[in-house]
């Protein structure tokens, strides 16, 4: 860890090794030598000559294999002092390390055939870490859905008391979001697909030079060294780059996973406030510098907090695409460098939060129930009228007496800060002839939960089951 300069908290505390490997210098250079390689050899193999003698041999090829992850870079960083092209001081630093081969590599290529294929390949890796996170934090949801789909608990619409939800139900709305995020990461992850190899100002003219006009070969080189790398697509059309709306959608992606997070994450700090639920809490954890009793829900803050820095983000890539000018310009490369990388490091991070969280969410029924009575006598109220007028009674006649015993009832909670006497007021009313043990039957809270619990079984058989049977359980971590 360095301690003399700055260092981005997002590598050194929150996101994963295995993020961080996706866009280390490592996976980086080692890419480009791979694109190298397959370019090479693809020239090769399409019989890339000069006056009847192959340009490029097996051997040249063989000795670029050997040096694809033993990268030089002090030659490579003493060059681009001299050079000042990071780039050529790595064809110029591979070429070193690969002497047969120093004449051929980058042949016909540009900045960008490196670059933006390995942009592109570094952005799908890591979309698809996200694709296994999301995948774990979604067994776990469900998992905590299934279990607490038939307790009873007070709804809030305009966090104001509504009608009665379950535990689970409630789980299933966040569990919902992440399937839909889910899908949205398959569907990007499904249109995979590489620059290739389009030259300068994306017409393929140096590669037409290099084949002599030769137009199959050439479109087969873009074919080949994609399918090199393990792409089955190339874009139809390019500038000397790729489009920039592809940051853009990856990190729309991003966006959607951290707004998800962020709406579970303030529920969560809603719930830890009312009690009813808390997000884990360790035995040695302190909750409060200066208040030793508290305990504060600081993992879903922090949630909030990384997600509300992606939202933020995803705004670069939208702003960068939307200015680009004509074939390149390089204003591009200094905000995306910082803005993906740190998007999808980001991400990872509210994953790896997001999962220890749900795998550890305490639930308190005791006081979730008590919340429930507190309120419930004035749901009840519409189905104690209804078995009165059943009974013979009129219906706005016994209306307004519920109105009545409602505000009464409600002035004795707010101004006295009495207990809701509501239910007692009712059935000391000969009007509606109830009893206290017919009163207690209508007041079980289960009898207010409508479809919560089949909603809850139905999401999980219907789109989660099928998830985890195609992909298992994601991620096994959980910190």
């Amino acid at each position: 860890m360095s301690t003399d300069r700055y260092t981005s908290p997002l590598s050194e505390r929150y996101a994963s090794k295995e993020m961080q490997y996706i866009f280390s210098q490592d996976m980086k250079f080692s890419t480009w030598r791979k694109l190298w390689i397959a370019l090479a050899e693809t020239e090769m193999e399409l019989g890339l000559s000069e006056n009847g003698k192959p340009v490029i041999t097996q051997d040249m090829i063989d000795e670029m294999k050997e040096h694809v992850n033993d990268i030089n870079y002090d030659v490579a960083v003493a060059r681009e002092k001299l050079v000042r092209h990071d780039v050529m001081s790595h064809v110029y630093a591979y070429g070193q390390q690969c002497p047969k081969a120093a004449g051929i590599i980058h042949l016909g290529a540009t900045s960008c055939y490196v670059g933006d294929n390995t942009d592109i390949i570094i952005m799908n890796e890591a979309l698809k870490l996200v694709h296994k996170k999301l995948v774990s934090v979604i067994a776990e949801l469900s998992n905590f859905a299934e279990k607490y789909k038939d307790q009873p608990t007070l709804a809030f619409t305009h966090f104001q008391p509504a009608q009665l939800t379950t535990v689970g139900k409630r789980a299933s709305l966040w569990l919902w979001e992440l399937v839909m995020d889910l899908e949205d990461v398959e569907f990007q992850l499904s249109r995979a697909a590489l620059l290739g190899s389009k030259g300068t100002t994306g017409t393929q003219a140096s590669f037409m030079e290099l084949f002599d006009g030769d137009v199959e070969k050439v479109k087969a080189l873009d074919k080949k060294i994609c399918e090199k790398m393990g792409y089955d697509k190339v874009y139809p059309v390019s500038g000397q780059t790729y489009s920039r709306k592809l940051d853009y959608q990856m990190l729309s992606v991003l966006s959607g996973i951290a707004q998800s997070a962020y709406k579970f994450a303030n529920d969560i700090r809603l719930l830890q406030h009312l009690k009813e639920v808390e997000e884990p809490f360790e035995k040695s954890q302190i909750g409060s510098s200066a208040m030793a009793y508290k305990r504060n829900p600081m993992r879903s803050e922090r949630i909030c907090s990384l997600a509300r820095y992606v939202l933020v983000d995803a705004l670069n890539p939208a702003i960068t695409s939307s200015t680009q000018w004509f074939e390149r310009t390089l204003d591009d490369s200094a905000n995306k460098r910082i803005s993906v990388a740190e998007a999808f490091l980001a991400v990872d991070a509210i994953l790896n939060i997001y999962m220890n969280v749900a795998h550890g969410l305490v639930v308190y029924p005791k006081v979730i129930h008590s919340r429930v009575m507190s309120e419930l006598p004035f749901m009840a109220t519409e189905n104690i009228l209804m078995d009165a007028v059943k009974a013979g009674g009129d219906r706005q006649e016994l209306h307004e007496k519920i109105r009545v015993h409602s505000m009464a009832a409600a002035r004795v909670v707010k101004e006295e800060g009495g207990k809701n006497d509501l239910i007692e007021r009712i059935v000391a009313d000969p009007a509606f002839g109830l009893t206290m043990e017919d009163a207690l039957a209508i007041l079980k809270p289960e009898n207010f939960t409508g479809r919560a619990a089949n909603q809850v079984e139905e999401l999980v058989a219907n789109y989660v089951d099928p998830c985890l049977e195609k992909y298992g359980s994601g991620a096994d971590e959980v910190d």
